[in-house]
């Protein structure tokens, strides 16, 4: 794995086919749900910044990470109850569906968010 990318498109393409095409779907979905978040690598991780880090994501060897905050996490409680979780995170296995439709849910929570507070 490269060490420091610089752009989502160089953090993706440095993984497999298969991995490759999860990250890809997962931008897809923060881009369609978050057109006006910026694209950059924080933490060497692709992350969406709007108003403030909105999510970061990445691919490890077992699992897809997906950090949308402590409070993306608190309010999707129950979802997420079946995946292994930290206090911003969760970790998607990758032998298991990963949930695109949650992913899109939890974005859509996090861009009201950052909106409400904007207010």
């Amino acid at each position: 794995m490269k060490k420091n990318p610089k752009t989502i498109d160089e953090y993706i393409t440095q993984f497999p086919q298969n991995i490759q095409e999860i990250l890809i779907k997962i931008r897809s979905i923060v881009k369609e749900e978050a057109p006006n978040a910026i694209e950059k690598i924080s933490y060497q991780l692709p992350t969406f910044y709007f108003h403030g880090n909105l999510l970061h994501f990445g691919a490890f060897k077992k699992h897809i990470g997906f950090y949308p905050t402590p409070s993306g996490m608190t309010s999707f409680d129950k979802e997420l109850s079946v995946y292994k979780k930290g206090k911003g995170s969760v970790n998607f296995l990758l032998d298991r569906p990963i949930p695109y439709e949650l992913i899109r849910k939890i974005v859509k929570f996090r861009i009201n968010e950052v909106q409400a507070i904007m207010k």
